[in-house]
């Protein structure tokens, strides 16, 4: 159970929701886990199948407080709310937005900083913490031409120059990502991305590590009662998740890359785990999927500081509060949208 900017996320497995006068009750087993007043909630969010009482459901319904049913592993499943009030201004706010390309890039700007921001401190913490094993001069050189965009990227108002501040960062960065691969070299190399299909072992990890951090970004944004398929940055395409693409910009690196690369390093996954297809295409193996999630699903539950918030919370709930900061922003609560930026 933790509760983060009026929401309350019970992530504990088979966890029971109910209501005891104004306070919604958890119950384990018919155990009280605890009991929280609901008057101050804007929203629960429950990990698990177990469900939640017609008499909390309906309270919360009458109140305006959203009760939200994601899966064990963060996959959204549905939202139960009452009267539409709140959640239609905010889509509204969103769609308006969006149609702007202006107003649009001011927001798309602070994911993309987020992005460079995080991107510069993983070449910045290769170089504190492998001084021997890399060239410290290019690491130190890439940061500051990181440093240069980002400077560009705050002044830009823009979707096109932005879209090219964006390409030239990750061209830095994927200059030294392969540097960055400690352990089985002859078998892991990177040189550039390939999407579809993947072409090495490498890329088939970043494809499956995105395609995980982008439905997670997903359900938490429909948690709140935004579109994910609205964006700022990426445009309405059929089908494209847009604005979980957008907002998953600023976590890229350190969650997905930084994944991959321990998973690479500290050599839990091997060159076993991948097969070739006759186009080319490098996949993952069945049992190598299930490791690589059994990993993803364990480092979701570690503990990070939120820069902004300066609590502690599990990264698996870093999408959940961006989500959250993001509606807040929509609806005027905050000047400006706060990327998570990480040291």
């Amino acid at each position: 159970m933790r509760k983060l900017l009026n929401t309350l996320f019970v992530t504990q497995p088979d966890v029971y929701l109910s209501l005891d006068g104004d306070n919604v009750v958890l119950l384990k087993n018919q155990e009280k886990l605890g009991r929280v007043p609901l008057h101050n909630l804007e929203s629960i969010a429950s990990f698990g199948y177990t469900g939640a009482s017609p008499a909390l459901m309906g309270y919360c319904s009458e109140r305006n407080i959203s009760l939200v049913f994601y899966t064990k592993s963060g996959r959204f499943l549905n939202r139960v709310i009452g009267r539409s009030r709140g959640n239609v201004h905010l889509r509204k706010k969103q769609y308006n937005l969006s149609e702007n390309e202006t107003e649009s890039a001011l927001i798309a700007r602070n994911f993309i900083t987020g992005k460079v921001f995080n991107a510069k401190w993983i070449l910045e913490r290769m170089t504190r913490d492998y001084p021997l094993r890399i060239d410290v001069e290019k690491f130190k050189q890439a940061s500051q031409h990181l440093t240069i965009i980002m400077h560009e990227i705050r002044a830009c108002s823009d979707l096109e120059v932005l879209r090219g501040l964006e390409g030239q960062a990750a061209i830095t960065y994927n200059k030294l990502f392969n540097k960055m691969i400690l352990q089985q070299k002859d078998d892991f190399s990177f040189y550039n991305r390939t999407r579809r299909p993947p072409l090495d072992n490498v890329n088939a990890m970043l494809s499956f590590a995105y395609t995980l951090l982008a439905n997670d970004m997903a359900s938490a944004l429909e948690g709140v009662g935004l579109d994910a398929y609205v964006g700022f940055l990426h445009r309405d395409r059929p089908g494209r998740i847009s604005l979980a693409l957008d907002v998953m910009e600023e976590l890229r690196g350190i969650f997905a890359d930084k994944f991959v690369l321990s998973l690479i390093n500290k050599k839990v996954m091997n060159k076993s785990d991948f097969f070739k297809k006759e186009n080319g295409a490098v996949l993952m193996s069945e049992e190598a999927r299930k490791k690589f999630l059994t990993a993803w699903q364990n480092k979701k539950q570690e503990k990070i500081t939120h820069p902004y918030l300066g609590e502690k919370i599990a990264w698996g709930l870093v999408p959940h509060a961006q989500a959250l900061l993001l509606a807040r922003f929509l609806r005027g609560d905050l000047d400006e949208y706060p990327p998570f930026l990480w040291k």
